[in-house]
């Protein structure tokens, strides 16, 4: 990372950046979270099935509200 980058590497401001990549970790994360979800549920645990899919409801929340603001702040 370098150090005082705000923008002149990648043309895209922190705090832009920051919210963009925070939706993608959000995305990322739901996937990964369907994957726990049938381990899970192959393994006949529907406790830890319900967890994984409670997690990855609030990481589609977090998606969704990031997009949200994303799309408010970066149309002119």
């Amino acid at each position: 990372m370098v150090d005082g980058e705000t923008g002149g590497v990648t043309g895209t401001k922190d705090k832009d950046y920051n919210v963009i990549w925070f939706v993608e970790a959000c995305l990322s994360n739901a996937l990964r979270l369907e994957t726990y979800v049938q381990d899970a549920e192959r393994d006949g645990d529907s406790e830890l099935a319900d967890f994984f899919r409670r997690a990855q409801n609030e990481s589609r929340k977090g998606a969704d509200q990031g997009k949200a603001l994303l799309a408010r702040r970066l149309t002119p």
